[in-house]
């Protein structure tokens, strides 16, 4: 079983590397709007979540991403009772929960965003992606295209998150996701979307680094002591999140004035 579920990672790596162009397009768009001092937004309900928090903010990254994490949609700890997983699965099916998430934010279309979802089929994750487009805001769609051509999308109109992206992006992992098939077990084992998407977005932050350096206006990178040594840490650190603060308070400048 080991040996399998290696392999078939293996193809998900060739999976994410016949992507590199798209995926340089997706760092551009990124760092156009990083450069110019706003942020990428990333969304993801659920296990997404996942790849939003391996954007931003750990070791290895840097400030230009706002990530929307709802605990309601992402919250997975106790998964029955009080906050339990039924609760949110119901929850990132509910229409309209996404606008009254984004009506936190100023966006402007200077603004990029990645909105995860391996099914691509949940309400909440598709109608995130097309507010963001309605704002004028790029969209960049990371699904597990399998999944999303064998799932029915939740949405009455059929309509599903790749219908609402200026980008597609994928993970590699099949429909189901689980990988790996157990000899008298009729159900697979072992998922990959996890493994495909952390090696997409990683390659885009990879990118957008290299960009960023190149323009002349290198990003301030989380690193561990034992890379730069204690008090250079410390400096990143403190810097990465200060300036982190000062492009999130752009985004509640003007929240409200066009609403009403």
């Amino acid at each position: 079983m080991v040996k399998e579920y290696l392999e078939r990672c293996r193809g998900l790596v060739d999976t994410v590397g016949a992507q590199e162009e798209v995926i340089q397009q997706a760092a551009g768009w990124f760092a156009e709007s990083i450069l110019a001092g706003r942020m990428v937004h990333l969304f993801g309900s659920g296990h997404s979540r996942i790849f939003v928090e391996e954007m931003w903010p750990r070791y290895g990254s840097f400030p230009g991403f706002n990530p929307i994490v709802e605990l309601s949609l992402t919250f997975h700890n106790l998964v029955v009772g009080a906050n339990g997983q039924r609760q949110a699965m119901f929850l990132e099916n509910v229409p309209g929960l996404a606008e009254r998430i984004l009506r936190n934010f100023d966006l402007s279309t200077t603004d990029c965003a990645l909105v995860v979802s391996s099914s691509g089929c949940n309400v909440v994750p598709i109608e995130m992606a097309e507010n963001f487009q309605k704002r004028g805001v790029k969209v960049v769609a990371l699904v597990s295209q399998q999944h999303v051509d064998a799932s029915t999308s939740k949405r009455e109109d059929g309509l599903k998150l790749t219908d609402f992206a200026d980008l597609v992006l994928d993970t590699g992992a099949p429909a189901g996701d689980a990988m790996v098939k157990v000899p008298d077990l009729d159900t697979p084992v072992a998922p990959g979307s996890t493994v495909g998407g952390v090696m997409v977005v990683n390659c885009i932050k990879a990118e957008i680094a290299r960009i960023m350096t190149e323009a002349g206006e290198p990003p301030t990178v989380l690193s561990a002591a034992v890379v730069v040594g204690r008090e250079r840490a410390v400096e990143l650190f403190e810097s990465a999140y200060d300036e982190h603060a000062h492009r999130l308070a752009k985004l509640y400048q003007k929240v409200g004035e066009n609403n009403g």
